[in-house]
């Protein structure tokens, strides 16, 4: 099957190879469904390949227990157990973050979305992860708990070749701007609008 070339081809010097091999920044952005499933199909792809995963939910509820979730966390087992796939961190703001214990019972979603993105800096910059799926992350932005400015910044120093998927409505321009790849989501038609619900289990 012949591949397709490109209509057009940056002057900055790389190859081919080198071009297709570097690190992205990637947003799955608009009203429409898929966003997050979109971002989870990527990550599937990436632990065949071997790659460390990282998630981190930033609005979900801690209740929910999505299908890739359990999907995901179930192939991490398996490379722990086999050493076939790559291993998967699965962590959301909704249980306060997995590495951090607060006292109380009044959750600070400012706060944990704030250090939900500290901790993914420090991941960043120790190059923790080979794919990294920031789910819902455009709402913590959009509402100033997070600096979109520092962000940007972030995503542009980090090392190595790691990559990063951002998900959510409502996606910064600052942050369109400065991603390699970007997808609006857009919706036509949707069952809700007729009144019917997803089935127990799956969303759309």
């Amino acid at each position: 099957m012949p591949q397709g070339k490109p209509e057009y081809v940056p002057e900055d010097g790389l190859t081919t190879r080198q071009r297709r091999n570097r690190p992205l920044v990637m947003v799955h952005t608009g009203p429409g469904k898929g966003k997050s499933t979109a971002a989870f199909g990527l990550a599937l792809r990436a632990w065949n390949q071997g790659w460390p995963i990282g998630v981190f939910q930033f609005v979900k509820s801690a209740k929910w227990r999505i299908g890739e979730e359990n999907a995901l966390l179930a192939l991490g087992r398996l490379h722990e157990q086999t050493g076939e796939g790559g291993p998967v961190f699965w962590s959301k703001m909704g249980e306060g973050w997995s590495w951090i214990q607060r006292p109380g019972t009044e959750a600070d979603h400012e706060a944990d979305a704030r250090e939900g993105w500290e901790q993914i800096k420090r991941d960043l910059a120790a190059e923790t992860y080979r794919l990294y799926i920031l789910d819902e992350f455009t709402y913590p932005m959009k509402w100033g708990w997070v600096d979109v400015d520092d962000v940007v910044a972030a995503l542009a120093a980090r090392p190595g070749n790691q990559h990063v998927v951002i998900t959510g409505r409502d996606a910064d321009p600052r942050l369109i701007e400065a991603a390699d790849l970007v997808t609006e989501m857009g919706k036509v038609r949707h069952p809700m609008d007729s009144g019917q619900k997803g089935q127990k289990g799956i969303e759309w």
